[in-house]
């Protein structure tokens, strides 16, 4: 048996988020001593380690909770595993669109700033704005939208 501190050096995982995942449900709750100390064997560890390899692929919580059982349950159909993998796909891919659209409205506002002693900055200006910059549909260069309204 294990200790907290010991299952964390052992999975990678740090104790805080240990007794988060516990909180969470993704682990079970930890057995404790007399003393109250938690105790964690092989298997919790294993749990722990499966944990942090499928958030280090940026699953939610959520999914890690389905995975855990789908893990833990041997006559899991693979296909609910590649279509919960499949849908993560989709949403890495749609947030590496968002990325590159925020990396090229910025570095369009970085090429517009002179970079010198003067005040004036357009990304500084941009940030400042009522709107906020995104990519505008057609075109390369970014530009302004506006804040949505109040309704």
């Amino acid at each position: 048996m294990l200790n907290i501190g010991q299952a964390a050096a052992a999975s990678g995982v740090s104790a805080k988020m240990i007794r988060h995942y516990e909180a969470m449900g993704l682990l079970p709750a930890a057995r404790r001593t007399e003393a109250g100390y938690r105790q964690y064997g092989d298997g919790d560890v294993q749990t722990l380690r499966f944990i942090r390899h499928a958030r280090d692929l940026g699953f939610s919580l959520p999914d890690i909770g389905k995975l855990v059982g789908l893990w833990q349950d041997r006559t899991r159909p693979s296909r609910e595993v590649k279509a919960l993998a499949q849908t993560h796909i989709r949403q890495l891919e749609a947030k590496a669109r968002e990325l590159l659209a925020m990396k090229s409205a910025l570095e369009h506002l970085v090429q517009g700033c002179r970079g010198d002693d003067r005040p004036d900055c357009p990304i500084i200006e941009s940030l400042a704005a009522d709107g906020a910059v995104v990519p505008c549909p057609g075109h390369p260069a970014p530009c302004l939208s506006s804040p949505p309204s109040a309704a």
